[in-house]
Protein backbone atom coordinates (compact mmCIF):
# COMPACT_ATOMS: atom_id res chain seq x y z
CA UNK A 1 0.00 0.00 0.00
CA UNK A 2 1.64 2.99 -1.27
CA UNK A 3 1.55 6.37 1.02
CA UNK A 4 0.65 9.71 0.21
CA UNK A 5 3.29 12.03 -0.85
CA UNK A 6 5.05 14.32 1.15
CA UNK A 7 5.67 17.94 0.60
CA UNK A 8 7.71 20.27 2.80
CA UNK A 9 7.97 23.59 1.82
CA UNK A 10 10.48 25.99 2.94
CA UNK A 11 9.91 30.07 4.10
CA UNK A 12 6.64 31.05 5.97
CA UNK A 13 6.24 34.03 4.04
CA UNK A 14 2.88 35.19 2.03
CA UNK A 15 3.57 33.21 -0.94
CA UNK A 16 5.42 30.35 0.65
CA UNK A 17 1.98 29.63 3.39
CA UNK A 18 -0.25 30.10 0.68
CA UNK A 19 1.15 26.89 -1.36
CA UNK A 20 1.56 25.09 1.45
CA UNK A 21 -1.82 25.96 2.47
CA UNK A 22 -3.05 24.77 -1.21
CA UNK A 23 -0.58 21.75 -1.11
CA UNK A 24 -2.00 20.51 2.30
CA UNK A 25 -5.47 20.36 1.06
CA UNK A 26 -4.43 17.70 -0.90
CA UNK A 27 -1.61 15.56 0.14
CA UNK A 28 0.56 15.53 3.61
CA UNK A 29 2.41 19.46 3.78
CA UNK A 30 5.16 20.46 6.32
CA UNK A 31 5.93 24.54 6.17
CA UNK A 32 8.92 25.40 7.86
CA UNK A 33 9.07 28.60 9.53
CA UNK A 34 13.25 30.53 10.38
CA UNK A 35 10.41 32.07 13.51
CA UNK A 36 8.87 29.20 16.09
CA UNK A 37 6.22 31.84 17.06
CA UNK A 38 5.29 31.41 13.55
CA UNK A 39 5.49 27.94 13.16
CA UNK A 40 3.54 27.93 16.73
CA UNK A 41 0.56 30.45 15.42
CA UNK A 42 0.25 27.91 12.19
CA UNK A 43 -0.25 25.06 14.19
CA UNK A 44 -2.66 26.36 16.64
CA UNK A 45 -4.95 29.01 15.16
CA UNK A 46 -4.01 28.36 11.73
CA UNK A 47 -3.02 31.45 10.31
CA UNK A 48 0.10 33.47 9.72
CA UNK A 49 -0.59 37.12 10.93
CA UNK A 50 2.63 38.16 10.03
CA UNK A 51 2.36 37.79 6.33
CA UNK A 52 -1.43 37.27 5.77
CA UNK A 53 -2.95 39.02 8.34
CA UNK A 54 -5.98 36.79 10.15
CA UNK A 55 -6.94 34.82 6.98
CA UNK A 56 -7.45 31.26 7.62
CA UNK A 57 -5.06 28.11 6.54
CA UNK A 58 -6.11 24.84 6.08
CA UNK A 59 -6.12 23.23 9.59
CA UNK A 60 -4.35 20.17 8.06
CA UNK A 61 -1.62 22.49 6.96
CA UNK A 62 1.74 21.46 9.70
CA UNK A 63 4.38 24.18 10.56
CA UNK A 64 7.79 23.77 12.17
CA UNK A 65 11.36 25.53 12.68
CA UNK A 66 12.92 22.70 12.31
CA UNK A 67 14.37 22.42 8.84
CA UNK A 68 15.52 19.11 9.00
CA UNK A 69 11.57 18.18 10.39
CA UNK A 70 10.35 19.52 7.78
CA UNK A 71 12.59 18.17 5.20
CA UNK A 72 13.85 14.73 5.98
CA UNK A 73 10.59 12.26 4.86
CA UNK A 74 9.81 14.85 2.06
CA UNK A 75 8.58 13.44 -1.67
CA UNK A 76 8.64 17.51 -2.61
CA UNK A 77 10.75 20.19 -1.71
CA UNK A 78 9.20 23.61 -2.65
CA UNK A 79 11.99 26.48 -1.77
CA UNK A 80 10.25 29.92 -1.24
CA UNK A 81 12.50 31.97 0.59
CA UNK A 82 13.98 34.93 -1.08
CA UNK A 83 16.38 34.83 -3.77
CA UNK A 84 19.14 36.62 -1.71
CA UNK A 85 19.39 33.40 0.71
CA UNK A 86 18.11 31.06 -2.11
CA UNK A 87 21.43 29.52 -2.41
CA UNK A 88 22.24 29.42 1.67
CA UNK A 89 18.94 27.60 1.69
CA UNK A 90 19.73 24.88 -0.40
CA UNK A 91 23.33 24.63 0.98
CA UNK A 92 21.71 24.15 4.31
CA UNK A 93 19.10 21.54 3.19
CA UNK A 94 21.50 19.57 1.18
CA UNK A 95 22.71 16.97 3.79
CA UNK A 96 19.15 16.28 4.69
CA UNK A 97 17.51 15.51 1.47
CA UNK A 98 16.87 12.43 -0.19
CA UNK A 99 18.18 11.28 -3.47
CA UNK A 100 16.24 12.21 -6.74
CA UNK A 101 13.91 14.81 -5.00
CA UNK A 102 12.19 17.07 -7.24
CA UNK A 103 12.69 20.67 -5.74
CA UNK A 104 10.53 23.98 -6.87
CA UNK A 105 11.34 27.16 -7.09
CA UNK A 106 9.10 29.67 -5.68
CA UNK A 107 11.33 32.74 -5.93
CA UNK A 108 11.19 35.80 -8.71
CA UNK A 109 14.32 36.64 -8.46
CA UNK A 110 17.91 36.47 -9.97
CA UNK A 111 21.33 36.20 -7.85
CA UNK A 112 23.25 39.14 -7.11
CA UNK A 113 26.91 38.63 -8.51
CA UNK A 114 26.60 35.27 -10.31
CA UNK A 115 22.86 36.62 -12.34
CA UNK A 116 21.80 32.44 -12.18
CA UNK A 117 18.13 31.82 -11.63
CA UNK A 118 16.63 29.62 -8.81
CA UNK A 119 16.51 26.52 -10.83
CA UNK A 120 20.28 27.11 -12.28
CA UNK A 121 21.04 27.18 -8.32
CA UNK A 122 19.00 23.83 -7.62
CA UNK A 123 20.98 22.43 -9.98
CA UNK A 124 24.39 23.53 -8.78
CA UNK A 125 23.71 22.80 -5.19
CA UNK A 126 21.67 20.01 -5.25
CA UNK A 127 23.15 18.18 -8.24
CA UNK A 128 20.26 15.08 -9.33
CA UNK A 129 17.73 16.29 -8.56
CA UNK A 130 14.85 17.26 -10.78
CA UNK A 131 14.33 21.47 -10.84
CA UNK A 132 11.67 23.65 -11.48
CA UNK A 133 9.19 26.60 -10.66
CA UNK A 134 5.66 27.39 -10.14
CA UNK A 135 5.13 31.09 -10.84
CA UNK A 136 1.95 33.26 -12.34
CA UNK A 137 -0.44 36.01 -11.58
CA UNK A 138 -0.20 35.39 -8.29
CA UNK A 139 -1.54 37.56 -5.31
CA UNK A 140 -1.13 35.47 -2.25
CA UNK A 141 -3.85 37.04 -0.08
CA UNK A 142 -6.37 36.65 -3.10
CA UNK A 143 -5.60 33.34 -3.95
CA UNK A 144 -5.99 31.93 0.04
CA UNK A 145 -9.55 34.10 -0.39
CA UNK A 146 -10.62 31.69 -2.91
CA UNK A 147 -10.68 33.73 -5.96
CA UNK A 148 -9.76 32.01 -8.98
CA UNK A 149 -6.27 31.99 -10.20
CA UNK A 150 -3.75 30.24 -12.30
CA UNK A 151 0.27 29.28 -12.06
CA UNK A 152 2.05 27.19 -14.45
CA UNK A 153 4.42 24.87 -13.28
CA UNK A 154 7.65 24.87 -15.37
CA UNK A 155 10.35 21.99 -15.75
CA UNK A 156 12.24 20.28 -18.51
CA UNK A 157 10.53 16.55 -17.67
CA UNK A 158 6.80 16.97 -18.54
CA UNK A 159 6.32 13.69 -16.84
CA UNK A 160 8.06 14.62 -13.37
CA UNK A 161 5.61 18.14 -14.17
CA UNK A 162 2.49 16.08 -14.71
CA UNK A 163 3.07 13.95 -11.97
CA UNK A 164 3.46 17.05 -9.36
CA UNK A 165 0.78 19.23 -11.42
CA UNK A 166 -2.14 17.61 -8.93
CA UNK A 167 -0.75 18.40 -5.88
CA UNK A 168 -0.83 22.54 -6.28
CA UNK A 169 -3.89 22.52 -7.87
CA UNK A 170 -7.60 23.12 -6.59
CA UNK A 171 -11.50 23.78 -7.89
CA UNK A 172 -10.32 27.46 -8.24
CA UNK A 173 -6.60 27.17 -8.49
CA UNK A 174 -5.16 26.16 -12.14
CA UNK A 175 -2.33 25.07 -12.53
CA UNK A 176 -0.35 24.42 -16.39
CA UNK A 177 2.45 22.71 -17.20
CA UNK A 178 5.61 24.36 -19.18
CA UNK A 179 9.00 22.87 -20.59
CA UNK A 180 10.34 26.34 -21.28
CA UNK A 181 11.71 26.75 -17.91
CA UNK A 182 13.92 29.61 -18.58
CA UNK A 183 10.80 32.08 -20.22
CA UNK A 184 8.71 30.84 -17.62
CA UNK A 185 11.39 31.96 -14.34
CA UNK A 186 12.68 35.09 -16.24
CA UNK A 187 9.19 36.63 -16.70
CA UNK A 188 8.81 36.85 -12.47
CA UNK A 189 12.25 38.54 -11.60
CA UNK A 190 11.97 40.93 -14.75
CA UNK A 191 8.45 42.09 -14.32
CA UNK A 192 9.29 43.06 -10.83
CA UNK A 193 11.47 46.06 -12.29
CA UNK A 194 9.01 47.35 -14.97
CA UNK A 195 6.41 47.32 -11.68
CA UNK A 196 8.10 49.87 -10.16
CA UNK A 197 8.54 52.19 -12.96
CA UNK A 198 4.47 51.06 -13.00
CA UNK A 199 4.43 52.19 -9.69
CA UNK A 200 5.95 55.16 -10.28
CA UNK A 201 3.50 55.80 -12.51
CA UNK A 202 1.03 55.95 -10.68
CA UNK A 203 2.46 57.41 -8.03
CA UNK A 204 3.44 60.75 -9.68
CA UNK A 205 0.05 60.53 -11.34
CA UNK A 206 0.96 60.78 -15.10
CA UNK A 207 -2.15 59.08 -16.48
CA UNK A 208 -3.56 56.15 -17.53
CA UNK A 209 -1.92 56.12 -20.74
CA UNK A 210 1.56 56.55 -19.38
CA UNK A 211 0.95 53.82 -17.27
CA UNK A 212 0.10 51.97 -20.48
CA UNK A 213 2.85 52.57 -22.07
CA UNK A 214 4.49 51.77 -19.68
CA UNK A 215 3.34 48.63 -18.95
CA UNK A 216 3.33 47.00 -22.63
CA UNK A 217 6.88 48.51 -24.10
CA UNK A 218 7.96 47.30 -20.39
CA UNK A 219 6.63 43.52 -21.83
CA UNK A 220 9.11 44.38 -24.91
CA UNK A 221 11.76 44.89 -22.93
CA UNK A 222 11.40 41.55 -20.90
CA UNK A 223 10.38 39.28 -24.42
CA UNK A 224 13.85 40.95 -25.78
CA UNK A 225 16.22 40.05 -22.98
CA UNK A 226 14.08 37.06 -22.34
CA UNK A 227 14.17 35.29 -25.43
CA UNK A 228 18.31 36.59 -25.65
CA UNK A 229 18.88 34.67 -22.38
CA UNK A 230 17.43 31.39 -24.04
CA UNK A 231 13.54 31.86 -23.42
CA UNK A 232 10.59 31.42 -26.42
CA UNK A 233 8.83 34.40 -27.01
CA UNK A 234 5.66 33.21 -27.43
CA UNK A 235 6.15 32.00 -23.17
CA UNK A 236 6.53 36.00 -22.16
CA UNK A 237 2.62 36.65 -23.61
CA UNK A 238 1.51 33.89 -20.56
CA UNK A 239 0.78 33.39 -17.50
CA UNK A 240 3.99 33.69 -16.25
CA UNK A 241 4.81 36.82 -18.91
CA UNK A 242 1.72 39.51 -19.37
CA UNK A 243 -0.14 37.62 -16.94
CA UNK A 244 2.37 38.22 -13.99
CA UNK A 245 3.07 41.56 -15.09
CA UNK A 246 -0.78 43.23 -15.43
CA UNK A 247 -1.32 41.72 -12.02
CA UNK A 248 1.93 43.38 -10.13
CA UNK A 249 1.72 46.47 -12.25
CA UNK A 250 -2.26 46.84 -11.39
CA UNK A 251 -2.42 45.45 -8.01
CA UNK A 252 -2.64 47.64 -5.13
CA UNK A 253 -1.24 44.72 -2.86
CA UNK A 254 1.92 44.43 -5.22
CA UNK A 255 5.52 44.84 -3.26
CA UNK A 256 7.25 46.45 -6.02
CA UNK A 257 4.25 48.37 -7.20
CA UNK A 258 4.49 50.10 -3.54
CA UNK A 259 8.09 50.40 -3.83
CA UNK A 260 7.59 52.44 -6.97
CA UNK A 261 4.76 54.78 -5.12
CA UNK A 262 7.21 55.32 -2.84
CA UNK A 263 9.95 56.32 -5.08
CA UNK A 264 7.54 58.58 -6.81
CA UNK A 265 6.84 60.38 -3.03
CA UNK A 266 10.57 61.09 -3.15
CA UNK A 267 11.79 57.87 -0.36
CA UNK A 268 15.37 56.60 -0.86
CA UNK A 269 15.97 53.01 -1.21
CA UNK A 270 16.91 52.56 2.05
CA UNK A 271 13.96 53.85 3.35
CA UNK A 272 11.54 51.92 1.51
CA UNK A 273 13.78 48.66 2.56
CA UNK A 274 13.37 49.56 6.23
CA UNK A 275 9.61 50.02 5.92
CA UNK A 276 9.13 46.96 4.64
CA UNK A 277 8.42 43.25 6.17
CA UNK A 278 8.45 41.47 3.05
CA UNK A 279 11.15 41.06 0.25
CA UNK A 280 10.40 43.36 -3.22
CA UNK A 281 12.83 41.56 -5.36
CA UNK A 282 12.99 44.00 -7.83
CA UNK A 283 14.99 46.41 -5.77
CA UNK A 284 17.76 43.70 -6.23
CA UNK A 285 17.07 42.68 -9.48
CA UNK A 286 16.96 45.77 -11.28
CA UNK A 287 20.77 46.03 -11.37
CA UNK A 288 21.16 42.14 -12.12
CA UNK A 289 18.41 42.67 -14.88
CA UNK A 290 20.96 45.75 -16.41
CA UNK A 291 23.98 43.76 -16.45
CA UNK A 292 22.64 40.74 -18.14
CA UNK A 293 21.46 43.79 -20.73
CA UNK A 294 24.94 45.04 -21.55
CA UNK A 295 26.04 41.34 -21.45
CA UNK A 296 23.63 40.87 -24.36
CA UNK A 297 23.44 43.95 -26.44
CA UNK A 298 19.88 44.21 -25.12
CA UNK A 299 18.34 47.84 -24.98
CA UNK A 300 16.04 48.66 -22.00
CA UNK A 301 15.02 52.60 -21.08
CA UNK A 302 12.37 51.42 -19.18
CA UNK A 303 14.44 48.94 -16.91
CA UNK A 304 17.47 51.23 -17.16
CA UNK A 305 15.64 54.37 -15.47
CA UNK A 306 14.49 52.13 -12.42
CA UNK A 307 18.14 50.77 -11.59
CA UNK A 308 18.74 54.19 -11.78
CA UNK A 309 16.38 55.49 -9.51
CA UNK A 310 17.08 52.27 -6.55
CA UNK A 311 20.85 53.11 -7.03
CA UNK A 312 20.16 57.06 -5.97
CA UNK A 313 21.17 58.38 -9.18
CA UNK A 314 18.04 60.14 -9.89
CA UNK A 315 14.60 60.52 -8.93
CA UNK A 316 11.25 59.55 -10.38
CA UNK A 317 10.67 62.39 -11.30
CA UNK A 318 13.56 62.18 -13.56
CA UNK A 319 13.09 58.63 -14.66
CA UNK A 320 9.80 59.64 -16.43
CA UNK A 321 11.38 62.93 -18.26
CA UNK A 322 14.18 60.61 -19.66
CA UNK A 323 11.62 58.05 -21.02
CA UNK A 324 9.53 61.16 -22.80
CA UNK A 325 13.28 61.75 -24.42
CA UNK A 326 13.54 58.55 -26.05
CA UNK A 327 12.68 58.47 -30.02
CA UNK A 328 9.92 56.24 -30.89
CA UNK A 329 11.13 53.48 -33.52
CA UNK A 330 8.94 51.13 -34.57
CA UNK A 331 6.37 49.10 -32.26
CA UNK A 332 8.92 46.00 -32.87
CA UNK A 333 11.95 47.33 -32.59
CA UNK A 334 14.14 47.79 -29.55
CA UNK A 335 13.12 51.59 -29.24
Amino acid sequence: MSRRIRIAVLGAGSWGTTVASLASRNTQTTLWARDPATADEINREHRNTRYLKDLPLCSRLLATASMAEAVRDCDVLVVGVPSHSFRDTLRAVSPLLRPWVPVISLAKGLEQGSHSRMTEIIQQELPGHPAGLLAGPNIAREVLQGYAAAAVLAMTDENVAKALQPLFSSAVFRVYTNRDVIGCELGGPLKNVIAISAGMAEGLSVGENTRAMVITRGLSEITRLGVALGGCAETFAGLTGLGDLLTTCMSPLSRNRQVGVQFAAGKTTAEIVASMNMVAEGIKTSSVVMALAAQYGVVMPIAAEVAAVVKGEHGAVQAFRGLRKLAAGAEDSAG
